[in-house]
């Protein structure tokens, strides 16, 4: 029995776009100029000046945070339009002179620069993070742990990143490959315990991987500010349901999780090297190929995978009550395919790039 619904919050990366060039450009500035009067801190800056973030505040609500993030999708939009620009949600950018992008300006980007060098070169990524309540940070690293075996299949769903600097790479997800090369990326290690967790931090801090916690980037942490768990294995979706869907299957799986602690189940020890197996495996086929069994060590079809992760936080979602809505998303995308397949139908039609990011503009706000 839920006794309370966790909270949850939103926040989701756009990529900044000249509309006659359909380039990605440095203007993040000019838009967060336009937006603050209307968002306040609703939307932020990131990494480089190719980016905007946008954040909802915590609600228990889906369709409430739906709403919201429709209106901070359209005011961000609009802000850009009077700039004589655009946004679009895409995992990494589709045309324009972006390796090495322009950092945003502040001591600590210009130190992330310097320690971790080339890495930085394809950091105009965007990706949907979802922040869910949670007890205290060891109950946070457990959930973590129970997490880890589903992320591939989040990745196969979100996808949306298959073209990079004008080309196709061959992948659904570019930018999972491509986030995949930092130092503390990726899946994160399985933790016996929060003191554990620490330990390891220690000792990566010690090497000088990490150069405070807001550099741990694993796809599932604690948060390093709020009183949360954050997964952030998604791209941002182009589609705002495929988004909430994500966001709701996110928050079966970590009621799911919290259920599962309490009988003193801590997770399943998945193979680090497996799971890294899986992730690549996911982003490169997305839903239309075939996905790892991490239990089986098989192949089998990756629609097969996202019923299965369905079944598995099913019992959660009806008890939260947002079973229909997640359940008729799922069913959505896998009909019709991620943000990754959308982006090829739209190249097909005349083998033009533009028309992919002028579908991915429209999309950002419909």
């Amino acid at each position: 029995m839920i006794e309370a619904l966790p909270l949850l919050g939103i926040e989701e990366e756009y990529l900044v776009v000249d509309p006659c060039s359909r380039h990605v450009v440095p203007a993040a500035h000019e838009v967060l100029r336009a937006a603050a009067p209307l968002l306040g801190d609703d939307v932020a800056k990131e990494i480089t000046r190719l980016q905007v973030e946008a954040r909802t505040p915590p609600s228990a609500d889906l369709a409430e945070l739906a709403n919201r993030l429709q209106h901070t999708r359209r005011q961000v939009a609009e802000a850009a339009a009077s700039r004589g620009l655009a946004v679009m949600a895409c995992g990494i950018p589709v045309l324009g002179p972006v390796v090495p992008p322009p950092l945003s300006d502040g001591d600590r980007y210009e130190r992330g620069l310097r320690v971790y060098g080339a890495l930085n070169d394809e950091i105009s990524i965007c990706a949907l993070h979802v922040h869910v309540d949670v007890p205290d940070p060891e109950h946070a690293v457990y959930v973590g742990n129970h997490l880890r075996p589903w992320l591939p299949i989040l990745i196969a769903l979100t996808a949306n990143s298959p073209y990079f600097l004008g080309r196709d790479t061959g992948y659904s997800s570019w930018r999972v490959i491509s986030w995949s090369r930092w130092p503390v990326a990726g899946a994160p290690p399985y933790f016996s315990s929060f003191a554990d967790y620490e330990n390891s931090l220690a000792a990566l801090t010690e090497s000088g991987a990490l150069m405070d916690r807001g550099t741990v980037f694993w796809d599932v942490r604690p948060s390093p500010r709020l009183p949360t768990i954050e997964i952030r294995v998604a791209d941002v979706p182009p589609d705002l349901t495929d988004s909430m869907t994500v966001v709701g299957l996110v928050r079966g799986l970590v009621v799911t999780a919290l259920t599962a602690i309490a009988r003193g189940d801590l997770g399943p020890p998945i193979p680090g090297e497996v799971l890294r197996a899986a992730y690549w495996r996911a982003a490169r086929d997305g839903l239309r190929g075939e996905g790892l069994d991490l239990h089986h060590a098989t192949l089998v079809p990756a629609e097969l995978l996202v019923r299965r992760l369905l079944d598995h936080v099913r019992p959660a979602l009806a008890e939260i009550g947002d079973l229909p809505l997640v359940a008729e998303g799922i069913d959505r995308l896998l009909t019709r395919g991620s943000g990754a397949a959308r982006q090829r139908r739209a190249y097909a039609r005349r083998a033009s790039l533009p028309d992919v990011v002028d579908d991915l503009i429209k999309a950002t706000t419909t």
